[in-house]
């Protein structure tokens, strides 16, 4: 029998920002026991996945070794870390381990999904300590941008990890526990640390990070500067940043109203689990009608320009009674997400058009990270002195840049995208193997592999239109008819001014009229030469060559 190893396979999360999804194992070569540490979604957009809801890490290397799948670990409630568990659980069905907020937000998705809720564990933070087969895990509060984010300490027969999730020094974070170098100190005492996986998302910020208490001023001043009604957005995970512009709306004398059905829904989730009190009383749309416009402050999802989101529904109308107007003004309490650019833009320029102030985080003076910057990155590195660092969440050129910082500072590191499985027994980190990782897509209600084609297919049809042909065959073989055409996503035109259809018809019943029996009798050679001549009437009459589909009828003798 081969010797133990410890193992970590990050799935998604690592080469990425977004779709967290970490393996780690230990045990006999090829039969290590493994617990899942998240499982988290990213979001499409509509130049590589048209149409798509989310996007999930491809858990298929997970289905022939579930019976040595431990249990499942999630350490905050962010939809990159937890969005794909309704998913995901119903074909990985083990125990979730998390505390209380995320188990809050966990449970009102299985609900949903019609899922048992009772799988969903709640564990106390540190000293508290899961069993899962060989491994213990313990979580350790650590400050983020959503409530009870934590650190994961895996104990295992080979060492220990820490698993950092999401991570940023506040010692005054509004809501949520504070960082406590003390406690991080503590469990390195205890034990040293084989292996760090660690954040890398700011690892490019060079300045130290700052608190989420120093908005608080900055906002109550720009707040009660403004005359018409202030609208501000942020993510809606980020309950501390809520409650601080509540409270500073409300030091501007002016009432609070929340629209969006996720911000309201963690709002509430943070009250029942009890790590959000305070909060301003709000008011309901219907309410805020009454409310003088200089009188008023609405919070509102949709800070990536979500086109469903109250933002966007705002910038192009009513949302629900409510209206922006010129002299209003609408703050951006947020850091745009590298892709949703285009959208955010959309969403500022439509206001920009009704005379509506926009303001954005202008350099983070209205905005905050929830990731530590490099300053804090290295501090960490110091405290928990690991022997190695493997960095996760994060684009390759950040995990590079992480690796960097690290091994100039003495400590083993190594760059593993997803699919690279790294054996971490031994000083150093070592590619065990390289495993064929992916994405599945949940489209609408469906969930579809990446490699099945539908997204290609609909990406394809987009670009090139699409051609519908019809034809109706009699028992011996001979058209009945001419066959019609229906075009979707093409010019109407071609050359000449002649309709593109009619065009295809005639040049269609022309190429059948020449067809033989041995083409005609086969549905496959008449529907490959039918394909190809669309094609080519279609790249000769507007220049495009369109997905094309046949659809051949034959009538049967009685």
């Amino acid at each position: 029998m081969s010797a133990n190893r410890l193992i970590y396979l990050p799935l998604g999360g690592a080469g990425e920002i977004g779709m967290n999804s970490y393996v780690y194992g230990y045990g006999p070569r090829g039969k290590e026991r493994l617990i899942l540490v998240d499982t988290g979604v990213a979001f499409p957009d509509m130049d590589s996945s048209p149409g798509v809801d989310l996007i999930m890490a491809d858990v298929s290397w997970l289905h022939d070794k579930l019976d040595r799948l431990e249990a499942i670990f999630i350490t905050h409630a962010h939809e990159d870390h937890i969005g794909a568990l309704p998913h995901l659980w119903p074909e990985l069905g083990k125990t979730v381990y998390c505390r209380r907020f995320t188990a809050t937000i966990g449970r009102l998705k299985f609900e949903e999904a019609g899922l048992p809720v009772d799988q969903i564990v709640t564990v106390e933070p540190r000293p508290a300590t899961v069993e899962a087969g060989l491994f213990k895990v313990q979580f350790v509060p650590v400050s983020h941008s959503i409530p009870e984010s934590s650190a994961l300490v895996i104990d295992t027969p080979a060492g220990r990890i820490f698993h950092s999730a999401d991570f940023k020094i506040d010692h005054s974070p509004v809501v949520g526990e504070a960082w406590d170098d003390a406690r991080i100190a503590e469990i390195v005492a205890e034990r040293p640390v084989k292996a760090m996986t660690c954040d890398s998302t700011n690892v490019f910020s060079t300045h130290a990070g700052r608190s989420e208490a120093t908005l608080a001023e900055p906002l109550t001043e720009l707040i009660r500067g403004c005359t018409g009604m202030v609208v501000a957005t942020t993510f809606g995970s980020n309950v501390a940043r809520l409650k601080t512009l509540a409270e500073a709306g409300r030091a501007a004398d002016r009432t609070i109203c929340v629209l969006g059905r996720s911000m309201k829904r963690m709002l509430a989730a943070s009250e029942e689990a009890a790590v959000l009190s305070g909060f301003p009383r709000t008011v309901t749309p219907e309410e805020a009608l009454e409310v003088p416009r200089r009188n008023l402050m609405l919070l509102v999802t949709g800070s990536q320009g979500e086109r469903r989101a109250a933002s966007a529904q705002l910038s192009r109308g009513k949302y629900l009674g409510l209206e922006m107007k010129e002299g209003d003004t609408f703050l951006f309490s947020s850091k745009t997400i590298p892709g949703n650019e285009r959208d955010v833009l959309r969403v500022w320029n439509a206001f920009s058009e009704m005379g509506v102030q926009v303001i954005d985080d202008q350099g983070g003076k209205y905005h905050v990270s929830g990731h530590a910057n490099r300053p804090d990155l290295e501090h960490v590195h110091r405290l928990i002195l690991p022997d190695m660092l493997i960095p996760m969440h994060g684009e390759h050129r950040h995990l590079a840049e992480h690796v960097r910082i690290a091994t100039e500072s003495g400590i083993a590191a190594a760059v593993a995208p997803n699919g690279t499985m790294l054996d971490l027994t031994g000083d150093v980190p070592e590619v065990a193997e390289y495993i064929e990782t992916g994405r599945i897509y949940l489209d609408g209600t469906a969930m579809v592999g990446a490699l099945d084609g539908v997204v290609r297919d609909r990406i394809r049809m987009a670009l090139n239109g699409h051609v519908l042909v019809t034809l109706i065959l009699d028992e011996g073989d001979e058209p009945m008819g001419e066959p019609w055409v229906e075009i979707m996503g093409l010019p109407p035109v071609g050359r000449g001014e002649r309709p593109l259809a009619e065009t295809l018809e005639a040049d269609l019943a022309q190429v059948i009229d020449r067809l033989g029996r041995k083409i005609l009798g086969d549905d496959d050679k008449l529907e490959e030469e039918l394909r190809r001549v669309v094609r080519q009437i279609s790249v000769e009459e507007i220049g495009k060559k369109p997905e094309v589909t046949v659809v051949i009828s034959r009538l049967v003798a009685e």
